[in-house]
């Protein structure tokens, strides 16, 4: 059995590609032309949504950047308030290089031990006091000893209380560091806090530690402060942020519009301009063919008829026989031309591709006889599915590309045709492949450019309209092809 060589096309009728558009003879119709991708609406849905996006998280962000920053700064200047007192107290009480204002908060703590009057230390504690109890916005102020328990307090009620589940009061114990917590939900003021009711959701909760001199924390100075100006002002900061953020992105999608717009409107005219030049240089490649491949016939026709004058009979038939061919193989590239030009239409339906196949070989025995040519049809041992498509048109295609191949062949020549199913999706694979001469690598890549040929007496349009014929199909031809080893066409069909 003859085996298949790894090529593909040989002596063919040679056509090519142009681009990305490989066979497209000429501007098609109306229906044929796939809907152009609307970049301005892709564009405004997209960027919009990104520019949105963006937006919306960058003002986030942004805003609460700035609140934090604020409050941490509003902690901080309290901080620096309440140490700076405590600093002022005992230096104005001359509690001594040793001793501390955090040392004497405490009640219970052994003044004698530390060489403090007891009543001095009480009247520095009140007027500490005094100072945490008349601070701005504070809701509530109270200082917590060694042991976790309320020393001090604006609400009398938890002086003497203990929290030792207090986070931040514990971070406050360890670090030494200022702590600070914002944004206090109203959940947290009643279940934690018991803060009074009647107030807003916002609050700033500071814990300030007050070390004794060597460097410990001696108490802990806890502040509840509800900062209304403060808040007005980060609303403002908020509002300033998220409209200079939707100004800014408005902006930014119109100026981006804008750019868009007038690039699709370029791109539109360069479009309408290159179909123009391309249909342009479809019709003068179409004249350049049509006027060289006439001028042969026609010469012949009018050699003939002059011949013809003057002859004898017998000359006269001759003569009348050379016209009558060379009128007909017009008449074969005007229905050519016409096919190729017009729009394949109609509606695809199911092919049998085993009776199109014995159709084929059957129309071309007496071609493969006369030319002396084998034809081996592989027929395959599992069922043949039907496949998509139009009877008429595939065998069109089918013929094309046998006639081809059998004229690559020389006498003696093979000729072997083989059906695989195969590929997700399904497709089916006709291969018709030959042992001629083969096809050049320069002019293998010509194979499917319309109007372009090798043949004297050939127009160049076979393998064109074959690839218009599977693509509408929606499969597709390629061709291999080796000099000197054959050439193989595959046509590719969906299974139906």
């Amino acid at each position: 059995m003859y085996r298949i060589p790894e090529i593909s096309a040989s002596g063919w009728s040679f056509l090519g590609r142009r681009g990305a558009d490989a066979g497209s003879p000429a501007p098609a119709s109306a229906q044929e032309l796939a809907p152009r991708f609307n970049l301005l609406r892709w564009f405004s849905i997209f960027a919009l949504v990104a520019i949105l996006v963006i937006s919306l998280v960058l003002a986030t962000i942004l805003s609460r950047f700035v609140s934090d920053e604020i409050l941490e700064h509003d902690a901080a200047l309290t901080d620096q308030f309440v140490v700076s007192v405590a600093e002022t107290q005992a230096s104005q009480a001359g509690l001594g290089p040793k001793v501390t204002l955090g040392d004497i908060l405490d009640e219970r703590a052994n003044f004698a031990k530390l060489g403090v009057d007891p009543q001095l230390a009480a009247s520095v504690r009140s007027q500490f006091y005094d100072h945490l109890r008349f601070l701005p916005d504070v809701m509530r102020a109270q200082v917590f000893a060694r042991d976790r328990q309320v020393i001090w307090s604006t609400d009398p009620t938890l002086v003497g209380k203990a929290n030792r589940h207090n986070l931040e009061l514990e971070k406050a114990f360890a670090s030494r560091a200022l702590v600070a917590t914002n944004f206090l939900t109203r959940e947290h003021r009643i279940a934690e806090n018991q803060l009074p009711e009647g107030h807003a959701q916002f609050f700033l909760e500071t814990y300030m530690p007050l070390l004794n001199a060597k460097g410990e924390v001696a108490s802990v100075v806890e502040i509840y402060k509800e900062p209304r100006s403060l808040q007005q002002a980060i609303q403002r900061g908020t509002l300033l942020v998220w409209v200079c953020t939707a100004f800014g992105a408005l902006f930014l999608y119109l100026a981006m519009f804008w750019i868009i717009r007038r690039a699709d409107r370029m791109l539109g005219q360069q479009q309408h301009r290159l179909v123009e030049t391309e249909a342009l240089c479809v019709i003068g490649e179409m004249s350049a063919a049509v006027a060289h491949g006439i001028r042969n016939p026609l010469a012949t026709i009018r050699s003939s008829a002059e011949l013809a004058l003057d002859g004898t009979p017998e000359s006269t038939r001759k003569n009348a026989t050379d016209i009558i061919s060379q009128v007909d193989r017009l008449g074969k590239w005007v229905r050519d031309l016409l096919v190729f030009s017009r729009p394949l239409t109609g509606e695809n339906r199911t092919i049998d591709v085993l009776a199109l196949v014995d159709d084929c070989l059957a129309s071309f025995a007496t071609r493969f006889e006369q030319s002396g040519i084998s034809c081996d049809f592989v027929r395959p041992s599992d069922p043949v599915p039907h496949v998509i498509g139009d009877r008429a048109l595939a065998t069109q295609a089918l013929a094309n590309v046998v006639s081809n191949a059998i004229e690559a062949l020389s006498k003696g020549g093979a000729l072997r045709m083989e059906i695989k199913v195969s590929g997700v999706p399904r497709m089916l694979r006709l291969t018709v492949t030959d042992n001629g001469p083969g096809i050049a690598p320069a002019e293998l890549d010509l194979v499917f450019r319309p109007y372009y040929t090798t043949k004297r007496n050939g127009l160049g349009l076979g393998m064109a309209l074959v690839k218009r014929i599977m693509e509408r199909f929606g499969g597709g031809i390629s061709l291999q092809s080796m000099e000197g080893e054959g050439t193989q066409a595959c046509l590719s069909f969906r299974v139906a």
